[in-house]
């Protein structure tokens, strides 16, 4: 039987190439004996993501992103120390993204008649190992745009997505475990995004500064990784009336599998999935929430964010790659949701929305 088709709106590829200095192309088993005395990084030796897993789930679009922080005094979090640092980090990872297409390994995806192209030539072949996989640009936090002039630069190069804000402080927004308001050079930033009808992503604003951009920002939203607030409250994830504004924007709230933003007993680095029994169903309780709200269930869609920053030791323990994604169809199933819903949360959803926004 063919697996169903997956869209995930959020994988940070480039970052694990570059920074984590992972050949994607090769097997999770070669990637991982790697690392298996590295010490740098708590997920070594842990990856989840590579280019043969991802066509083993017919994992054919994802967002792929784009991530460098810059990182004023005083803040312990890893970053560059200026604009322009941060900002050639995300040239080096576009590089990577750009010789994967030669390799024929990627495949960018720019507007409607990129995406229906590459849907129709995956669909169309039943062994998707030669098969380069399609990716839609995002930049996660807008840090490295050291001024407007940068948005242009990259749009012109394909990006489509953009987020304001990361964890902890930003040039734009502050972002996770912060609170404050947008800075009020994140306006002039969304008034050029609007005149290129660019995706603007809500995930890890503050509250303040998700009700600026939904006040604001009259372009294309979506939540590319964010999950339910009133089943883990912490101010990483969605509120019941923040999830309402999304429905009424017809965004799309992709479900994502860090074990700390599905479960609240799990700390990074301490806790154990398994001995948690944090499993891949628990997402389903998020969505569930969601479409409880929505009346429906056509505003959730995956959003993995498997292997950002983390690994198996912080998944739930009944995934080992990702394309055990596709263990979704049997859990839906059985919670009751119909072969139609489940085809929407795989693919349909997020499709709809690109469709409904690009030309």
């Amino acid at each position: 039987m063919s697996k169903r088709l997956i869209v995930d709106a959020h994988l940070d590829l480039a970052m694990n190439a570059i920074e984590w200095n992972r050949d994607l192309r090769k097997s999770l088993q070669e990637i991982r004996q790697r690392e298996l005395f590295m010490k740098d990084k708590p997920d070594r030796g842990n990856g989840t993501v590579c280019f043969p897993e991802l066509r083993a789930g017919n994992i054919g679009v994802v967002v792929a992103t784009q991530l460098s922080r810059v990182t004023p005094l005083g803040t312990g979090l890893p970053g560059w120390n200026s604009p322009q640092q941060a900002w050639a980090m995300t040239q080096a990872q576009r590089l990577w993204y750009k010789e994967m297409e030669k390799l024929g390994e990627m495949k960018l995806i720019q507007n409607l008649a990129d995406l229906e192209h590459h849907l129709n030539e995956w669909n169309a072949t039943e062994n998707k190992d030669g098969l380069p996989i399609g990716y839609i640009l995002s930049l996660e936090g807008a840090d490295s745009l050291v001024n407007v002039d940068y948005l242009y630069e990259a749009h012109s190069y394909g990006l489509r997505a953009l987020g304001l804000s990361h964890f902890g402080p930003g040039r734009y927004a502050p972002g996770t475990r912060k609170t404050g308001k947008l800075d009020p050079k994140a306006y002039e930033l969304m008034r050029e995004m609007s005149k290129l009808h660019m995706i603007l992503d809500v995930t890890h604003l503050t509250d303040e500064g998700f009700d600026e951009v939904l006040d604001f920002y009259d372009g294309p939203i979506w939540a590319s990784h964010h999950n339910v607030r009133k089943i883990v409250p912490n101010q990483r994830q969605l509120t019941d009336d923040q999830i309402k504004r999304l429905i009424n924007r017809g965004a799309v709230i992709g479900g994502m599998l860090d074990c700390w933003a599905m479960d609240l007993r799990f700390i990074d680095t301490v806790s154990d999935p398994w001995q948690l029994d944090i499993k891949l169903e628990m997402l389903i309780d998020h969505w569930d929430h969601i479409c409880q709200i929505a009346g429906n269930a056509q505003h959730i869609g995956i959003g993995s964010d498997l292997d950002g920053i983390f690994g198996t030791e912080q998944s739930p323990w009944d995934l080992n790659a990702i394309s055990d994604l596709q263990k979704y169809e049997f859990l839906l199933q059985n919670r009751g949701y119909s072969d139609q819903q489940i085809d929407d949360i795989f693919h349909g959803n997020w499709l709809r929305f690109l469709r409904n926004n690009w030309k």
